[in-house]
């Protein structure tokens, strides 16, 4: 089991950068895959980003590819999204989420862990 907490959002600028910072608790963090969505008012929850168990394998959504980068430190049991050249369209309440399988998975019901969600707001 693990107790997800994200932090780092704020109201930025079109084209600034934000780091997000999703720091875990609880036993076998390393065996988790972590992964990032979003959620706009009104809209359904959008993955974002992910990262298996090792920090071997990644995965982007198109709207954020070559923008955003994930990457994890399992030593400070953080995972971290890099945020660059942001864009209105990526204001969202962002939430990481924990699978015990250990590989991502883009659809929202594949996991089991949530946090509480940081609030990134882009404005033009």
């Amino acid at each position: 089991q693990v107790q997800l907490v994200e932090s780092g959002g704020g109201l930025v600028q079109a084209g600034d950068s934000l780091r997000l910072s999703c720091a875990a608790s609880g036993r076998t963090f390393s065996d988790y895959s972590i992964t990032w969505f979003r959620q706009a008012p009104e809209k359904e929850r959008e993955f974002v980003a992910g990262i298996n168990r090792s920090g071997s394998s990644t995965e982007l959504a198109g709207t954020v590819k070559g923008r955003f980068t994930i990457s994890r430190d399992n030593n400070k049991r953080t995972v971290y999204l890099q945020m660059n050249s942001l864009k209105p369209e990526d204001t969202a309440v962002y939430y990481c989420a924990a699978d015990a399988l250990g590989v991502v998975s883009r659809r929202p019901r594949a996991y089991d862990s949530w946090g509480q969600g940081t609030q990134v707001t882009v404005s033009s």
